[in-house]
This record gives structure tokens, sequence and C-alpha cells, in this order.
């Protein structure tokens, strides 16, 4: 009865983990979630009473589907500002979040049997999406021991005739790597000399950073244009449930982004836009919001890394941005308490939610089995707490 399509996809490990948690927390457990992939801070209020402006002001009808024109010219002013990129407000299109962003250019340049590069580790959606649109994920991994980022001899031994697309996250969702500019240029490089592949940049965590700045894949003027950038308001200005995003690329790809979005919701939530529209305008080194936000990440970070370094077997990096660590934990794979064998991450995320009610995700959902994706966008108590029960559990595994 269900069609292929759906019966070929993997369910959103990071939704389904949150589900579970939700159904133990409504049984009366104490729960402490760090699956979640959204800030835990409020929206800024200057951009919460555009909205309510925009409500009153009955802006409240169909916008155009690639997004009211005040909206796109404040997203190419942000590109220019933020990103030291030039782009036409024809050259974007607004949808309804990021992840609907990244569907309609895989929907948009991917054909059936197309080659997709994906590094790896990678967001839970991208190679299910790749899927949908028919084309061939290839995935190229990186461990812990290289911060999870890929080389350029890596990424050249994975093109081929087939390939349409590199997609490339940084920072990066779930293990906060973050690729500087010398590392970007050279994956650049080998772009340059394939001339009909084109780079999907997730950007979506761009604002939130420890060390050095973020850099914008599309600053290489040589491949500029076969540069296709995601971002969103989600992330850096704690809107995830306002569910806004967008896609910055040549007009063709823009048209054709457009045309299917057309067909599917059309425009994105007028309110949305409208507040979306203060928000990008904002240059995000005079918002003590965002600021604050960051500082507080940053110290959750270093906090949740000395917790989890204390616990034996548990191996870290230090990510430089997002809200996520990534350990891994393959020193316990094999082991036992007696009644229970860890056999890989799945299991042991399993175990910690089951015994001590600690919610993460495994990193197989992410492209990487020896890995779990802990988020620490939760208070000092929770992370503290959450360590505590981790550590006191894994000590039962021989």
């Amino acid at each position: 009865m269900i069609s292929q399509r759906v019966l070929n996809l993997e369910e959103s490990a990071t939704l389904a983990m949150s589900a579970k948690s939700t159904a133990l927390k409504q049984e009366g457990k104490d729960v402490i979630n760090l699956s979640i992939g959204e800030p835990d801070f409020d929206t800024p209020a200057f951009i919460k009473e555009e909205a309510i402006k925009a409500i009153n002001e009955n802006f409240t009808h169909y916008t155009a589907v690639p997004g009211i024109m005040e909206l796109r010219k404040a997203i190419c002013k942000k590109l220019l500002r933020d990103n030291g990129v030039e782009y036409k407000p024809e050259q974007i299109v607004v949808s309804t979040g990021a992840k609907q962003a990244i569907a309609n250019v895989l929907l948009a340049l991917v054909d059936p049997g197309d080659e997709v590069v994906i590094a790896c580790p990678y967001w839970v959606s991208y190679s299910e999406l790749v899927k949908l649109a028919e084309g061939t994920p290839v995935l190229v991994k990186a461990g812990i021991e290289h911060d999870f980022k890929i080389t350029a001899d890596q990424l050249e031994a994975a093109i081929t005739p087939k390939t349409k697309l590199i997609m490339l996250n940084s920072p990066c969702n779930p293990t906060g790597s973050v690729y500087d500019k010398n590392e970007l240029e050279a994956l650049a490089k080998v772009v340059e000399k394939h001339e009909n592949v084109f780079v999907l940049s997730d950007e979506i965590y761009e604002h939130i950073i420890f060390k050095g700045k973020h850099e914008c894949f599309a600053q290489f003027e040589s491949i500029k244009d076969r540069v296709i950038i995601i971002n969103g308001v989600s992330k850096g200005f704690a809107m995830t449930g306002w569910r806004l995003g967008f896609s910055a690329s040549i007009q063709p790809i823009a048209k054709a982004c457009s045309k299917l979005q057309g067909q599917i919701t059309s425009g994105t939530t007028s309110i949305a836009q409208k507040a979306a529209v203060v928000a990008f305008n904002a240059d995000p080194k005079e918002m003590p919001e965002m600021k604050i936000m960051v500082a507080k990440f940053k110290e959750r970070r270093d906090l949740l890394l000395g917790l989890l370094n204390d616990i034996p077997g548990v191996k870290t990096n230090i990510p430089d941005g997002a809200f996520y660590v990534f350990p891994d934990v393959t020193y316990f794979y094999g082991k036992s308490d007696g009644k229970t064998t860890i056999k890989d991450g799945k299991d042991l995320c399993m175990y910690i939610l089951d015994n001590v009610f600690v919610a993460c995700v495994p990193g197989v959902a992410f492209g990487n089995p020896n890995c779990i994706r802990l988020s620490y966008a939760t208070s000092n108590e929770n992370l503290i707490e959450a360590a505590r029960r981790i550590k006191s559990v894994l000590a039962n595994l021989k």
C-alpha cells in the first residue's frame, strides 16, 4: 500500500529519540533530553515584536513563492555584510525551514543515478533526501582523530563522472566541527577542476562558533556560481519553530527551486517572513542576545567536555561550533553488565535511556557508528546530572 519511496526512507533518529524521551516523561520519568537539536533560548524580543506588528497590520495573506521582496533584499544584505558574497533577490528562495531549502535543491538538481558526495558524519536528513531525489549518496568519512573533517584528497577520490553535487556542513551537526579558510580553499580547488559538480553548503550554524570566524564556501570566486548556500533563522536567532530558511544560488537553480516549491508549499508563513526581515537586517556583532547565547554555549561545551573526559572509555575532541559533542564510545561495544550486552551505539543509547533516563542519539544516524551525539542545548545543572548518570551506568559495563 505504501509507496516504495517512503518505505526506502529511514525515520529521523533525532526525532525518534526525542519522541521516546517525551513518552517516558509522560510516564513520569525524570528524563534529561540531550537529543534535541535546538537552542534552549527565546527568540529575541525585537524579532517577536515585528511578528506581532505584522499580525496587527493584517500581513496574513499569501506571499510570493520565493519570499517577499523585502526579505530577499534583507538576505542579500546579510550575505554581503556577514559573508562577503554578493547576490540579487532573484537568486534567493525562502522556504519553510532550511530542511525544505535543502530538499528543493536536491530535487531540482539530482536525477536518478546521479551521485551526491556527502562529507561524513553528516546531518541525518542528507542521505535520506538524496535517496528521495533518486540519487546515490557517496559518503566521505572522517574520524575523531581528524576532527571529523574531510581532506581535499578524500574529496578528489570520491568524485566520479556521475557526481552531481557535494554536500558540506560547517559548523557541522553532529560534530560541531568548523572548517577554516585554508581547509575550505583546498576543497574549493578540487571543485574547481570538476566543472559539472555543484556544492550545497549548509551554513545554518554560522553564528554559533567559538574559535576564529565562520567561512562561507561561496567566497571563492572561481566556484561561486556552483555553490548553493543554505541558511536560515533557526539556530543563530533561536527561531526553530518559525520554520524559515533560504537558499542562495545562480538564477536557474533559484528558479527551479521556486517552481518546485510552488507545487508543494508555496511561500512560507507571512508572519515568519516579516520577523526574519528584522533578524537578517540586524548586525550579529551588535546583537547582545546572540553574544550571550554563544558565550553560554561555549561555557556548556567546556563543562560537558570536562565531565565526559572524566568517564573512562569515552573519547572526545574539541568541537569549535554548533552545540553538540560527538564522542567515540567504541570502548563499550561488546561489554556487558551481566544481563545486557552492548553491540553498538544504538544499544548504548537505549541502555543509557532505559537505565538512567538520559536521551542521546546513536552516531550511525549521522554516518558514524563509533560515536553518539550529545546536545548541550540545556542547562548546566542538566549537563552535570546527565554526565553523572551516564558515568554511573557505564561503570556497570565490563
